[in-house]
């Protein structure tokens, strides 16, 4: 895992960007598309600015997966992913990509709407995953103990209450209570087949959760762990986040 510590928050979004976006001109100019996957939650607000941002990308050649979201919410609630992706990304984006696959948590069915996407996914390799950790450790909403075997590209996922907490505190919801208690996730493995990772992590409120996945044991109970288990993973840190870590990056 290549890890790099930048200035702040600005700039940090500013060097993922960058680096998910030379991954995505690359699968255009090898393949003629590229699938990507796009991380949510406020710390993902600069990196996702940025790489609107970037230039010489065809973004009409470039179909959109995103990691996780909550059962139960309409399309539009202010805390949806789906409603977040669209109107922080897509939105600004100098043109349509060209296909956005949402995470459907209105669907009556979880299950099927994990089957519907699983099978989306399979006919889209992904190209670069662009993704963060959680307070918990988690990646997208795998909580610990993450189940690291099952093969299931997406799952129905029941939160623990530091993720909720998380969520509240980032004010997504205005009480605890008003936290979802399940969600449809992405898989750890499914992540894990991205042929590169992108993963941002800005803020003093995720050094442990830092310190767990890149200097702690490789477990399910800090699933982000995992990470360094990828061939091309690149993680973009601040001095806030950074700031337990013991050895040099």
């Amino acid at each position: 895992m290549e890890v790099r510590i930048l200035p702040d928050k600005q700039i940090l979004g500013t060097e993922a960007a960058a680096c998910g976006a030379e991954y995505i001109r690359k699968a255009i100019a090898a393949r003629g598309v590229a699938n990507i996957i796009v991380a949510t939650g406020a710390s993902q607000f600069e990196m996702l600015s940025a790489l609107a941002r970037e230039k010489a990308i065809d973004w009409g050649k470039v179909n959109i997966f995103h990691l996780d979201e909550y059962i139960g919410l309409p399309e539009t609630h202010p805390a949806g992913f789906r409603k977040y992706i669209r109107e922080r990304f897509i939105a600004h984006l100098p043109q349509k990509p060209l296909s956005f696959t949402p995470v459907n948590g209105s669907d009556p069915d979880p299950e099927h709407a994990c089957a519907v996407l699983g099978e989306m996914i399979v006919k889209h390799p992904i190209d670069i995953a662009i993704i963060g950790i959680g307070e918990n450790g988690h990646i997208a909403f795998n909580d610990p103990p993450a189940d690291f075997e099952t093969e299931k590209p997406y799952l129905v996922i029941t939160l623990d209450e530091a993720c909720r907490k998380q969520q509240l505190g980032e004010g997504w919801f205005p009480t605890f209570d008003d936290v979802p208690k399940q969600a449809i996730s992405m898989s750890v493995r499914q992540i894990l087949k991205s042929a590169a990772i992108v993963n941002t992590v800005p803020d003093r409120r995720k050094a442990v959760a830092v310190k767990g996945a890149l200097e702690g044991p490789l477990t399910n109970r800090c699933p982000a762990s995992i990470l360094r288990t990828h061939p091309d993973c690149h993680t973009f840190l601040d001095p806030d986040s950074a700031s337990l870590l013991e050895q040099k990056y």
